[in-house]
C-alpha cells in the first residue's frame, strides 16, 4: 500500500477541521519533509509549553486559558485522564517513531511523569486530578460536578479509580508503551502498580467493577450503587483484557494467561439466553444478572452494547481459536433483528435510518421484553428527573433510546470469519505464539478519529463545499497555512457549558422544554453544543488528529 493510500486510509475517519484556506487547492509550493517537520515541531512546543499544565491536558481551552473543559468545564490546575493525556503521550511516542527526534520521547516523558503523579495510591487512575491537590479535586466535584444533571457520575466523589472510559487502562498502555520503549526502571514501579492493580480489582468470576477499590456510598434515588456492578459498558472489560494481552505479548508475564482467559470466557457467560440473546452493560455481581446504571439506564439489554460484543468475540475466537466465542453470535443476531422496529414507531421517533439497517430500542428489559425508552423532566439536578417507559417519542436528546444494526452485514461477518480456516484466523494471536510479540509501532493511526470534544463536522475526502477530493499533501499544506505564528492551531469550539453558579431549589419540576437537550437551565453544568459559533480555541484532538496525519506522512505509513 502506498503512503498516500495508507494516510488517507487514516484521515478518512477524522472529522473535517473548521478552517477553509482558500491557497489550499492552488497552492504551487511543493510539500517537503522540512516544512512537515517544522510545523509538527512548532505545535508540540506550544502545546507542551503553553497549553499543558505540567504535561496533563484536558479537551479544550481558550486561547486566553480563562476557561478550560475535559468532560467538564475543568480548573487550570486539573488533568483529564479520559480520552486526553494518554492519548498524547501515545501521539508524542509516534511521532518519536516516525522522526527520530529524541524531543518527542522526551515530551512524551513529561506526559509520562504527569500521570505517574496522577496515579491514586490503588493503582489506578480516577477520570481526572489537580495539581493544586485533593481538596481542589473536592471542591469541582461539590460545585461544578455536582451540578452537571446529565453527567452523574460527577456528582459524587468516590475518591478510588475508575475503568469507565478506559481511563485507567489508556493511562496504563501509555505507561507500557514508555517501558518497552527504552526499558526505563522509571516506568516499571507504575506500571506493575497498575498491572497489579488491575489483577487485584477483577472478580473471581472475570469480569471488572466499574470503580475499585469497591464502594457503595452512593445509592441513587432509591437505587444501589452500581460502581461495583461487573461492567461491560464502554467496553469496561474488553478494555482490560487488551491491556493485560499486550502486557503478556511484549513482557512475556505468564501469569497474566489465566485471567485473560477468565475474562474473554466470562463474556460467553454474561450473554443472555433466547429469546433476549444479547449483553446487557452491567450485572449483579452475586448472580451476574443485568443490573442499572446511572438514572437513565435502566435494566435492559442493550443493542449497541450487543453489537459491539458480537465483534468482541471475534476477537477472542482469534486470541484463541476457541469456537465457544462463535457459538452464542447467531442467536444475538438473530435478537437483533427480532428487535426490529415498525415504521409507525420510527415515524414516532422522529429518528431517521440508514439503508440496509434497522431500528432497534436501546434497552430491552431482559424479563418481559418491553423496550425502556428514556425522557426526563425538569431543568437541573435540584429540581430534575429521568424516568422511562415504553413511549418512543420525546426522548432524552444526550443519550439515544434507539439503536440501529445492518442484519446483513452482521450475518456476512458471522460467515466470513467461519469459513476462514482456524489456523489463518489466529496466526497472529500473543496468547498462541511463542515468545514474545512487539506492540504496534503507532497507536495513533486506529485512534486519529475518535474525536472527543473538538466538536467536528464531515469527513475528509469529499473536499470543501461538495468540491473535489483533496490530496494528503493539499489537506497538510492547509494545516501549516493555519498555525499561528506561535505554532498553535485554533478550531472553533463547538461546545461550551454554564459556568457554575451556587443554587438550591429542588421543589420538583415538570418542565419540559429541557427533555431533548443536552443541558437545562443557567443553573446545569452540563456541556452542550454551540454548533455555528465563532469562539476560537485550542483542542486537544485537533492537535492528535493533525499530527497524525503529518507524522504518518513523514513516516511513509
Amino acid at each position: 500500500m502506498t503512503k498516500v493510500m495508507k494516510i488517507n486510509r487514516i484521515i478518512v475517519s477524522i472529522a473535517l477541521f473548521a478552517f477553509v484556506c482558500p491557497a489550499l487547492s492552488g497552492a504551487s509550493k511543493k510539500l517537503t519533509n522540512s516544512d512537515v517537520l517544522k510545523s509538527m515541531k512548532a505545535a508540540t512546543e506550544y502545546m507542551m509549553n503553553t497549553v499543558s499544565y505540567n504535561g496533563g491536558f484536558v479537551w479544550n481551552y481558550l486561547p486566553d486559558f480563562s476557561r478550560q473543559w475535559g468532560e467538564m468545564e475543568a480548573k487550570r490546575t486539573m488533568v483529564w485522564t479520559q480520552s486526553s493525556t494518554p492519548e498524547v503521550g501515545h501521539v508524542l511516542l509516534d511521532a518519536y517513531h516516525a522522526t527520530g527526534d529524541e524531543y518527542y520521547y522526551e515530551m512524551a516523558k513529561k506526559v509520562a511523569n504527569a500521570l505517574i503523579w496522577g496515579q491514586l495510591d490503588c493503582g489506578g487512575w480516577n477520570y481526572c486530578f489537580d495539581f493544586a491537590g485533593e481538596e481542589s479535586l473536592k471542591d469541582w466535584y461539590a460545585t461544578v460536578g455536582a451540578n452537571g444533571w446529565r453527567l452523574e457520575e460527577f456528582q459524587h466523589y468516590y475518591g478510588n479509580a475508575t475503568f469507565d472510559d478506559s481511563a485507567s487502562t489508556d493511562c496504563g498502555k501509555f505507561l507500557l508503551r514508555m517501558y518497552v520503549e527504552k526499558y526505563d526502571p522509571a516506568y516499571l514501579v507504575p506500571l506493575e502498580k497498575f498491572i497489579n492493580f488491575v489483577l487485584e480489582s477483577q472478580y473471581p468470576c472475570g469480569g471488572w467493577p466499574q470503580r475499585y477499590p469497591l464502594m457503595y456510598d452512593h445509592p441513587f434515588q432509591g437505587k444501589a450503587d452500581y460502581s461495583s456492578f461487573v461492567t461491560l459498558n464502554d467496553d469496561v472489560i474488553p478494555q482490560c483484557i487488551d491491556f493485560l494481552v499486550q502486557c503478556f505479548q511484549c513482557l512475556g508475564k505468564q501469569g497474566l494467561r489465566e485471567p485473560i482467559y477468565r475474562a474473554m470466557y466470562l463474556c460467553i457467560t454474561l450473554q443472555q439466553g433466547k429469546p433476549y440473546s444479547g449483553w446487557a452493560d452491567q450485572y449483579t455481581v452475586i448472580d451476574l444478572k443485568p443490573a442499572h446504571a446511572r438514572s437513565y439506564e435502566p435494566v435492559g439489554i442493550n443493542c449497541s452494547t450487543t453489537t459491539r460484543m458480537i465483534n468482541q468475540m471475534y476477537k477472542y475466537y482469534g486470541l484463541t481459536g476457541d469456537t465457544r466465542f462463535l457459538s452464542g453470535i447467531p442467536a444475538a443476531i438473530d435478537y437483533l433483528e427480532s428487535q426490529a422496529l415498525p415504521q409507525s414507531e420510527i415515524e414516532k421517533s422522529g429518528r431517521r435510518i440508514g439503508a440496509g439497517s434497522v431500528m432497534i430500542p436501546r434497552f430491552v428489559d431482559p424479563v418481559t421484553g418491553e423496550p425502556h425508552y428514556v425522557h426526563r423532566e425538569g431543568s437541573n439536578v435540584q429540581n430534575g428527573r429521568y424516568f422511562f417507559n415504553t413511549d418512543i417519542s420525546n426522548t432524552i436528546g444526550h443519550y439515544s433510546s434507539i439503536g440501529s444494526a445492518n442484519i446483513k452485514n452482521l450475518r456476512d461477518q458471522y460467515e466470513k470469519v467461519i469459513s476462514t480456516p482456524v489456523e489463518e484466523y489466529t496466526k497472529d494471536s500473543p496468547l498462541l505464539n511463542k515468545g514474545l510479540v512487539p506492540l504496534d509501532k503507532y497507536y495513533t493511526a486506529s485512534r486519529a478519529g475518535r474525536g472527543f470534544g473538538g466538536g467536528f463536522g464531515g469527513n475528509f475526502g469529499g473536499g470543501f463545499g461538495g468540491g473535489a477530493p483533496m490530496s494528503v499533501e493539499d489537506i497538510i499544506k492547509g494545516y501549516i497555512s493555519s498555525q499561528t505564528p506561535q505554532g498553535c492551531w485554533l478550531t472553533p469550539l463547538n461546545n461550551t457549558s454554564n459556568p457554575y453558579a451556587p443554587y438550591e431549589d429542588n421543589t420538583p419540576s415538570h418542565e419540559t422544554k429541557y427533555v431533548s437537550t443536552n443541558v437545562g437551565d443557567e443553573h446545569d453544568t452540563s456541556p452542550y453544543s454551540n454548533f455555528g459559533s465563532s469562539v476560537q480555541g485550542i483542542s486537544t484532538s485537533d492537535y492528535i488528529n493533525k499530527m497524525a496525519v503529518m507524522l504518518h506522512y513523514i513516516a511513509g505509513e
